[in-house]
């Protein structure tokens, strides 16, 4: 008898890794949430040097290379949905957003869209 692996995707968007590991900034407080690793039209993923609190809101600036015109950064509010430990003492962390500026969404669309 073989065992039957049934993978679901529970993700809403399709998510694209990031070219490199970009720092995420909370904006508000000047300091790093975490370095990207991959992001959707609804949603990011960074590894994290600390663990956010459960369901924090951030107002974060992140730089998206190979933009447009080049680098980008877009502004977003970020809060978070679930994190779990990683190695070396770094977080996992998923963001859903919550907040774009309808500019920042439409770098954000054709950046996804050059995946």
């Amino acid at each position: 008898m073989t065992a039957q692996v049934i993978s679901f995707e529970q993700r809403r968007a399709p998510r694209k890794r990031a070219a490199a590991a970009a720092l995420v900034t909370d904006t508000i407080h000047a300091r790093p949430l975490g370095h990207l690793c991959n992001l959707s039209a609804s949603g990011v993923l960074l590894i994290a040097p600390q663990r956010p609190r459960s369901e924090a809101v951030f107002q974060a600036r992140l730089p998206l290379a190979d933009g447009p015109q080049g680098a980008a950064a877009i502004e977003l509010g970020l809060q978070e949905q679930w994190h779990q430990a990683a190695n070396a003492g770094q977080v996992w962390v998923g963001y859903r957003i919550i907040a774009i500026a309808p500019q920042d969404a439409l770098t954000l669309v054709q950046w996804l869209q050059r995946a």
